[in-house]
Order: structure tokens, then sequence, then C-alpha cells
């Protein structure tokens, strides 16, 4: 448990898959390494170099971006998703297509942003079957995942879509690129002092009048702060909506609808799932 921060007892689950199902594959503790070797990412802004001492990652035209330290939540993420890519994604993708409550809010979400127009971004997109349904619903998408084999899979099982590595922190685009952001269960890993950063970046690609859907475990107790959890594959956290709500509020995201699945529905654990549609406001003009 790093950091000692308290687990809740016997909530092992994907989403609400039980931890029986995930039974072969190896949990967060035991395939992070310690300490975790520092990598690098690439940073939101600054232009490419070239050159000694330039180890970061590949930007455009095969030039180099100036390495930074990654902060070693993001890194134990993505080692945790990499071990477990496959058994996620038979498990994952077939519970998707079968709980039509947890895409209710896709829908709406896709038809705000094809009414407003832009390219989609669904960020934290795992092995991609969020990425195809919003393609089947007309989108122009694309996936973004922090794991490596997650978007290798991606890739194979869904070749006529892009799909790219990257962080959620450092997003490869320009400001007000996208009509749409999809963060489907993908802020849940990021610690809650963070959040509001990643919010930040959310908003930033946004394009005046864009959309934007999280959905995350949340509480019982609306008013709760951020509680831990030890979700099977990495420590991760649910939250009360209106916090989320008000944190958009902060980052220049407005809600404008959200829904919550009732605790009865989660069979393995308990826990409300939500679902926050924000919209960040048009330009004047």
């Amino acid at each position: 448990n790093p950091g000692g921060v308290p687990i809740e007892a016997g909530a092992r689950a994907v989403h609400g898959i039980g931890e029986e199902q995930l039974a072969d594959a190896p949990t967060w503790q035991q395939v992070i390494p310690a300490p975790v070797r520092p990598t690098c990412i690439r940073p939101r802004y600054g232009r490419p170099v070239s050159g000694p001492g330039t180890a970061g990652p590949r930007g455009r035209g095969g030039l180099r971006w100036p390495a930074m330290i990654e902060p070693d939540f993001l890194s134990t993420t993505r080692t945790a998703y990499d071990a477990v890519a496959d058994t996620y994604a038979e498990l994952i993708s077939p519970k998707f297509a079968s709980t039509p409550l947890v895409r209710a809010m896709i829908t709406p979400f896709a038809e705000l942003v094809r009414a407003t127009g832009g390219r989609v971004a669904d960020l934290g997109c795992g092995p991609g079957h969020v990425t195809a349904h919003l393609s089947a619903l007309g989108l122009d998408v694309f996936g973004v995942d922090l794991s490596a084999e997650m978007v290798a899979l991606a890739r194979r099982t869904h070749p006529e879509l892009r799909f790219e590595e990257g962080s959620m922190f450092a997003l490869d685009l320009p400001d007000g690129a996208l009509g749409g952001v999809l963060a489907n269960y993908s802020i849940i890993h990021t610690p809650p002092e963070r959040v509001p950063e990643m919010l930040a970046e959310f908003s930033r690609v946004l394009a005046p009048g864009g959309h934007l859907l999280i959905a995350f475990q949340a509480h019982e107790d609306l008013s709760a702060a951020p509680e831990a959890f030890d979700h099977t594959v990495a420590l991760a956290y649910r939250w009360s909506p209106d916090h989320v709500a008000r944190l958009l509020r902060e980052a220049g995201v407005a809600e404008v609808a959200r829904m919550v699945i009732s605790p009865d529905e989660d069979e393995k654990r308990g826990f409300p799932q939500a679902f926050v549609l924000a919209r960040k406001p048009a330009a004047l003009g």
C-alpha cells in the first residue's frame, strides 16, 4: 500500500468484475518493482529538440523531447496495466457491451459532440472497446493510454482506429483541438491532489462549446472526500460527484448533467457509479 493510504478491505474488482475472475493475473502489488525506475514523459509545452542528452520520447519528425521525470504513480499504473492487459480486455470489454447503464451517458455525449463538431479523445482508452463504440456512434475518435501493452492490444483489435501512448497530464494536442473528451474510469488511479491538474489539461484541449464525460466509482455520501480502494489492477480512488463537479468548474468546464447508478447494481463491491457530463463555455462572439 504505497504511502500508507488506508485500503478498503475486500474491495478488489475491475469496474464490478470479481477477483476470482482475475485470479491468475498478478495484482498491482506483485508486478510493481521497488523502487520504480523513473521514466520520461513528453512536456506539455516546448519545442522538440535533438542532440546529446535529449533522451525523452520522440516528437513529430523523429526529434526528441527534453527528458522529464515521470511521477511514480504513473509508472506504477503503467506497469500494472501492462502486466494484465490481455486478461483485463477479456473481462472488461464484454462487460461494457452487456451493461446498458454504463453506456447510458455515452449516447447523449456523442449526440452533443456531433452537433458541435470536432474530434474526440478517449483518454485512458485501455483495449479500445469504448473508442470503437464512440466510432460506431459516428464520432471522429482516437484513443490515448499510458500503457504500451494496452495500446498495442487496441491497435490489433481495432486496426481501423488510431491509438497512441500518452499521459493525460501532457496531451500532445494544441489548445482547443477537441470537440469532446471521454475519461471512462481513467481518473481513478490519480492521487486526488493531482486530479485538478489533469482536469485543467482536459479543459485546455477542449474547444469552446466542447463536451467532457467522466465516469468513476462514487461515494454513497455525495459530500465525502476521495477515498482510496484496492482496485484489482492498481490503487484507485472513488469520488463524490459534487466534488468532481466543483473541480470541473474550477478547471473552466461546467457540469450540465450527471447520472449515478445505485450501489445495489454493483454486486461485487456495492459502489455507486457516477457519470458527470460537462461543457466548456462557448466563445463570446
